[in-house]
């Protein structure tokens, strides 16, 4: 199952994707869930899709392209970010393995939809590419050990961590690199986790313009998924539509030789095998 955030017209709304179409919420299921947030928080996994199949199912088929994709859940909890989480990352940043998760929040605003400009930010010529693989909490979880914590699971996205290098590497502390206005994007959907079991063997590729400039598979994680959510549930209080981001593999624009840092006029792709591409163009603020 297939769940986006949509806007029509002036309308928020969300539904259901398939191959056919797009079907959105009726009104007497959106008014009970007026967003996606609420309608995960609907069905705990993995009763997600037996709850809200039935009640979408019967939806008129709408053509993607009469819609605009929104963020994915446009009103998290929260948003947080593992860094510096693939080993051969790790090793491109001139870093040892962490003995724990490196973790940085988003705000919401930071983030875009699928198909909508991303803003270069007009104080910094140093805006980077990291494509990474998201995790979308379903249900309130806290202190959860590793083997439960695929249970939290709604299911997986594609997320694009946009940096502002120069701003990040101001100090220690990651969140101004990562926090412009339009800089990152999530979506296009949610896949839900009965049709991912196994979180690790999926692949990830990032293109620039066509190029690719990052490929690696989940597999190649520091820390899992479950780990990544027994780790972070030890401190937070998760909700239904929380995003965890899982850290980006080696590739960025940073570490090359020279640098390639972003552009008015780029095109960014993020492609995860089982959940499928992320794409938007970059412009620059005004």
């Amino acid at each position: 199952m297939r769940l986006a955030s949509f806007r029509d017209g002036e309308r928020a709304t969300w539904g259901m994707v398939s191959p056919a179409g797009v079907q959105l919420a009726p009104p007497a299921l959106q008014s009970r869930y007026p967003g996606l947030r609420e309608a995960l928080a609907a069905g705990a996994p993995p009763m997600l899709a037996a709850v809200l199949t039935p009640e979408l199912a019967g939806a008129p088929l709408r053509d993607p392209a009469s819609l605009s994709f929104a963020p994915l859940i446009p009103d998290p909890a929260h948003i947080i970010c593992v860094g510096i989480n693939y080993l051969d990352h790790i090793r491109e940043m001139g870093r040892e393995p962490p003995a724990k998760p490196t973790l940085f929040t988003r705000f919401s605003d930071s983030l875009v939809g699928h198909g909508e400009a991303l803003r270069r930010p007009r104080i910094s010529a140093e805006y980077d590419f990291e494509g990474e693989l998201a995790i979308v909490i379903g249900r309130d979880a806290r202190y959860v050990s590793a083997d439960r914590a695929l249970d939290c699971v709604a299911g997986y996205t594609i997320f694009f961590d946009g940096s502002v290098r120069d701003w990040q590497y101001h100090t220690s502390q990651f969140a101004p690199g990562k926090n412009f206005p339009a800089t990152g994007s999530v979506g296009p959907w949610l896949v839900t986790a009965d049709e991912i079991p196994d979180p690790s063997r999926l692949h990830l590729t990032t293109r620039i313009n066509g190029e690719v400039m990052q490929s690696a598979p989940t597999a190649d994680l520091c820390f899992n998924v479950s780990r990544i959510i027994e780790y972070v549930s030890g401190f937070c209080q998760l909700r239904p539509g929380d995003l965890i981001a899982t850290g980006t593999p080696s590739g960025v624009g940073y570490a090359r030789t020279p640098p390639r840092w972003l552009a008015a006029g780029d095109r960014v792709e993020v492609e995860i095998t089982g959940i499928g591409i992320l794409s938007n163009h970059v412009v620059d603020e005004d």
